[in-house]
């Protein structure tokens, strides 16, 4: 029947869209009457659904359907009406809002059909009138504005078609963000919040619980699919997830319900959100206990969160605990009286009022046709004596805002007339002018109540937070645990009392409904292939990385110089390694050094003392001590690699090795070259000895050691050495190591002692076969051996050597080349000077070479 309506609707908007362009305007298809009426100044429009439903009849198209018969009162839509009507008397009594104009009202039934509230919306723009006019249909509206309705869907299509009109429309209940879209819906407004708030407020409560694996059921009508939608949307942005989301309908056949059935039993989720008008619930609800759907923690919308009925159909408790969103509560003085005083309705349409009164009271007016074992209808019945749903009060804000509707039309008008004692005009005025003052109206109720509307034509969003909570009456009891306030700052719009929630199965802890239990500091969230976000393992975070909080989504990577502990929660400061004076290594390092220095220093006193000896006096003695003093330095400037690097370390320990080695080398070189000399100089002829002289071996060692400091003191100049981090060869600890600045510096550095100590030993090796009298040649020859050797080895270590251990590399292979020079060169004649004495003279000198 729905579908045949909306053709018809097409049709007949077609018809008379033809026919507005004709001469004549004539109502097309059969007038549709107000169920209620009244006259007036200016007429208000209501359309409610007075009826539910509706026969359901075979069409043949043979002939054209018979109007609809409307059936099953709606109580909650009568309330509604009353709570105009009261409103619509208040004005016109009143001596200061609207003095002198009196409001009228035409009010129509939608039997629950989207079609027929087309239907009537455009009997009340048009008028009903069975005649015809001689011009086009270019007349002004026929009601001022138009109240209702109370669905979305319906909403939708009314708001459309008078919309281009501009003909005012406000509704009580319509909720569906769609509504909000001012070019599809240019002449609505509501006195209600939008689904959007809704939505969102839904997702921050169910955030709030820490439930991220829900459910979720909704009305598969546009209330209900545009207020799920944008609820999945902001869920997904607050990292919640839908196991489920199911669209139902009070009209879904057996086998569609059976399958929402099986979803919900076979699901994991333990909280369901029902985004369902109370229609829809009460038919579920039977069915939930059909197949014992119970223990679930129920979220719901206003739609029937706050509804007494649906709460005393829940007899096996399923929806005990439930959490949701209401409208706030408010107060309208004298519309409860006027609401349960329904006799005044008689004179408005006695049709409805007689229908009404014999469904509530099960009783009927008496007529010939009178079955004798109906209960005949008196007139004196008592509403204060029953309890239904007519007489609940529970939806009273929804009623106040059907009455702030009619109010903020009245105030309007006022502004417009010019009312300031007495209203200048009584004439309805054009819809465009109305509906642009419509929007900015602002004004309080008699009860201190402040309505306006925002730039969507929207009341501002605020709801409670409604808990069910058990009681001795005959339903649960609806009690406030929390508001929720849109205006206010993000965090602080929802605040709720967690100790005064009851739960579903009176449980005394927040239910758990998540798809995975949460990860630990020190774990981060791994998206299962296939799954939805919420659904994750947990896994470590990687050496160097960590979490510090719950649910952590990613590891973050701890500062270059910490580390992460072992628990993987925090980054504590790297160890940092350097070869110190206080461990073993350093220890031994510090003992070997001034071990080698005070050895060095002895051998000193001992050439000191026996300087006028003849061994020593062959042997240079100037260069000898010279060289003494160069190697005692070789061994003292080791202690400058321990310890902690710093600016002025780095440069001393490198310069002062170079500097010292080559001091130490050109003097061995020096003694080399006057072995060399000394030789030629016996030859005949030959007398070189003086070319090389005591001065010019000085300058030989002064010039030879100046290379090495200018290379120096250039490297210092362009790229000296400094402190570094080394942070590459162990991830868990920062390596204090001196980085060379110029690698061409320190490899020039290097390279030079190379050349010289290789120069060394070829002089040396020339000299190896001399006479006795000249055999420190071949203890210089050994010497650069050993010095040649040790530096050889040192290259491949020092890159290899991690750590401190370069800086030890580096220290052994001074200590060790030193004392190769030290035992090598002096060792042997110390043995002669102490132990042998009778060879340490002249005559066993000139001896041993006459033996030669």
């Amino acid at each position: 029947m729905e579908p045949f309506f909306a053709l018809m609707h097409v049709v007949m908007t077609i018809i008379t869209f033809t026919r507005a362009n004709e001469t004549a305007c004539t109502l097309q298809g059969q007038p549709v009457y107000p169920q209620l009426w009244k006259d007036g100044d200016i007429i208000i429009g209501g359309v409610f659904s007075f009826h539910s439903s509706w026969e359901v009849k075979q069409i043949t198209y043979s002939f054209t359907p018979p109007p609809l018969n409307c059936i099953s009162l709606n109580y909650r839509d009568f309330q509604y009406v009353q709570s105009m009507l009261f409103a619509v008397e208040e004005i016109n009594n009143s001596s200061t809002l609207l003095p002198g104009v009196s409001l009228g009202y035409k009010i129509y039934d939608t039997c629950g059909s989207m079609a027929m509230a087309v239907r009537v919306t455009m009997a009340l723009a048009n008028g009903h009138e069975n005649t015809s006019s001689a011009g086009p249909c270019t007349k002004q509206a026929y009601v001022q504005t138009i109240l209702g309705d109370t669905t979305s869907s319906a909403c939708m299509a009314m708001a459309k078609t008078i919309g281009p009109f501009k003909l005012p429309m406000i509704s009580h209940y319509a909720t569906c963000e769609c509504l909000s879209d001012k070019i599809k819906y240019p002449s609505f407004l509501r006195t209600i919040t939008s689904d959007y708030y809704q939505s969102r407020a839904l997702a921050e409560l169910v955030r709030h619980f820490g439930w991220t694996w829900v459910g979720a059921i909704r009305t598969d009508d546009d209330y209900g699919n545009n207020g799920m939608a944008t609820f999945t949307k902001m869920a997904e942005q607050m990292g919640i997830c839908l196991e489920y989301s199911l669209p139902f309908f009070r009209t879904y056949p057996e086998d569609k319900v059976i399958r929402i059935i099986e979803q919900i039993k076979s699901s994991t989720s333990r909280v369901i959100v029902g985004f369902l008008v109370h229609w829809d619930l009460e038919v579920l609800l039977h069915k939930f206990v059909e197949y014992n759907i119970t223990g679930y923690q129920w979220v719901g919308t206003e739609g029937w969160i706050s509804d007494s009925v649906i709460a005393s159909m829940d007899k096996h408790h399923i929806l005990q605990g439930a959490v949701g969103l209401a409208i706030p509560k408010t107060q309208v003085t004298g519309l409860k009286e006027f609401i349960l005083d329904i006799k005044p309705l008689k004179s408005s349409g006695s049709a409805i009022f007689t229908e009404l009164w014999e469904d509530l009271f099960q009783c009927k007016y008496s007529t010939k046709n009178d079955s004798v074992f109906t209960t005949p209808c008196t007139g004196k019945e008592e509403l204060s004596q029953m309890q239904n749903t007519f007489t609940d009060m529970s939806l009273m804000p929804i009623f106040s805002n059907v009455y702030k509707g009619v109010y903020a039309v009245a105030h309007t008008l006022h502004n417009l007339l010019g009312c300031k004692g007495k209203c200048d005009s009584k004439k309805q005025l054009d819809p465009l002018t109305f509906l642009t003052h419509l929007r900015k109206v602002r004004f309080k109720t008699k009860d201190g109540e402040e309505v306006y509307f925002d730039e969507k034509g929207e009341a501002v969003a605020k709801y409670e937070v409604i808990n069910w909570q058990p009681t001795k009456k005959k339903h649960d009891e609806f009690v406030t645990v929390g508001l929720y306030d849109a205006s206010l700052p993000v965090k602080d719009r929802l605040a709720v009392n967690m100790e005064s929630i009851v739960w579903a199965n009176n449980v005394t802890k927040v239910p758990v409904s998540v798809c995975s239990e949460s990860c630990p500091p020190g774990t981060r969230k791994g998206v299962k292939k296939g799954k939805p976000i919420c659904c994750y393992d947990c896994i470590p975070c990687t050496e160097g990385e960590i979490s510090n909080t719950t649910d952590s989504v990613t590891c973050l990577r701890c500062h270059q110089d910490f580390w992460s502990n072992l628990q993987k929660d925090a980054c504590v400061e790297k160890e940092t390694e350097f070869l110190s004076f206080e461990e073993i290594m350093g220890i031994l390092v510090t003992i070997i050094s001034i071990v080698g220095a005070f050895i060095t220093m002895i051998i000193a006193v001992i050439f000191f003392k026996y300087k006028n000896t003849p061994i020593v006096k062959a042997n240079n003695s100037e260069l000898s001590f010279l060289l003494l003093f160069s190697l005692m330095l070789c061994f003292l400037c080791s202690l400058t690699f321990i310890g902690q690097p710093t600016e002025w370390s780095c440069m001393l320990r490198h310069t002062a090795f170079g500097i010292t080695f080559v001091l130490c080398i050109s003097c061995v070189l020096g003694k080399t070259v006057v072995v060399l000399m000394a030789f030629r100089a016996t030859i005949p002829g030959h007398n070189v000895m003086k070319w090389f002289g005591p001065p010019q071996q000085r300058l030989s060692v002064l010039g030879f050691t100046l290379i090495q400091v200018l290379i120096c003191v250039l490297w210092l100049t362009i790229s000296p050495p400094f402190p570094f981090k080394n942070l590459n060869y162990f991830k868990e600890k920062i390596i204090l190591e001196c980085d060379v600045g110029s690698s061409i510096g320190f490899w020039a550095v290097l390279g030079y002692i190379g050349f010289l100590a290789l120069l060394c030993f070829i002089l040396a090796f020339l000299a190896r076969k001399l006479p006795d009298k000249f055999n420190e040649a071949k203890f210089i020859t050994f010497s650069m051996l050993i010095f040649c050797a040790v530096w050889i080895a040192f290259i491949p270590a020092y890159v290899s050597s991690p750590g401190k251990f370069t800086v030890a590399v580096e220290i052994f292979a001074i200590l060790a080349s030193s004392f190769g020079l030290l035992f090598c060169i002096f060792l042997p004649k110390c043995y002669v000077i102490l132990l042998k004495p009778e060879k340490n003279s002249k005559k066993h000198m000139m001896g041993k070479m006459a033996s030669n």
